[in-house]
């Protein structure tokens, strides 16, 4: 099963997150399907960028979100299919 969710990088104290489609059952910093996307949260404003097509492709395929990114594409105002 496929879950789109964050994978972490940067340096300590220095976060940038890539939104990505993984397994299920792969670790978070793991081995990925795709990468949709980026959220840089130290970035004045936060920065948040997403594939918007490649995201409805997966969600229409069955893919879930986690609560995470749930999160920020809601407060950034894109439309996803259900």
């Amino acid at each position: 099963m496929i879950i789109l969710r964050l994978k972490r990088g940067g340096r300590k104290k220095s976060p940038y997150y890539k939104v990505v489609a993984a397994e299920k059952d792969m670790k978070r910093d793991g081995r990925n399907v795709e990468e949709l996307g980026f959220y840089h949260p130290c970035a004045n404003p936060a920065a948040f960028q997403l594939k918007e097509d490649r995201v409805a492709y997966y969600l229409t395929n069955g893919a879930t979100m986690s609560d995470t990114v749930k999160s920020l594409v809601k407060k950034a105002g894109i439309k996803l299919p259900s």
